[in-house]
């Protein structure tokens, strides 16, 4: 059973599952992997580039969910354990709408699994990034969309 992350937002692009069966650019994949690779900051810079681009409204927050997770990410890396909350908490947030799957992407396992890195930060406080290391989740994705 997952709980709820605490949402604070007010997005100001609406979400809607009409753009879930794209196929993800050559960009976009790109980001992806540097996702996996652990390269926060650059996939961060890589998804502001094709969000900011982005002319339909509908799909900006599901770049700004990944965008943003990948930034929490970054955080805990870092020490930030306040910023691995307010950043984490709120890319998850901006993905929930977008879930089991969008443009590819497997989007409640990121959800699940950046949760469950959100709330042990949350119980302990203070990790290492060698306590979450093996917890950071890599974003699954497939060619074929639904």
């Amino acid at each position: 059973m997952t709980r709820d992350i605490p949402a604070r937002l007010s997005p100001r692009d609406l979400p809607t599952r009409d753009c879930c069966n794209r196929t993800p650019s050559r960009e976009m994949l790109r980001a992806l992997e540097q996702f996996n690779r652990g390269e926060y900051w650059a996939q961060h810079e890589t998804l502001e580039e094709i969000w900011r681009a982005e002319p339909d409204p509908t799909i900006r927050n599901f770049y700004k969910g990944i965008l943003q997770i990948g930034v929490g990410f970054y955080h805990l890396r870092k020490g930030n354990y306040n910023g691995v909350i307010k950043v984490l908490g709120r890319g998850i947030n901006y993905l929930k709408p977008y879930a089991p799957r969008c443009y590819g992407v497997e989007v409640q396992r990121l959800i699940d699994e950046a949760s469950a890195v959100y709330w042990r930060v949350r119980a302990k406080g203070k990790l290492t990034p060698q306590d979450c290391a093996s917890a950071l989740p890599h974003v699954h994705w497939r060619a074929e969309t639904d």
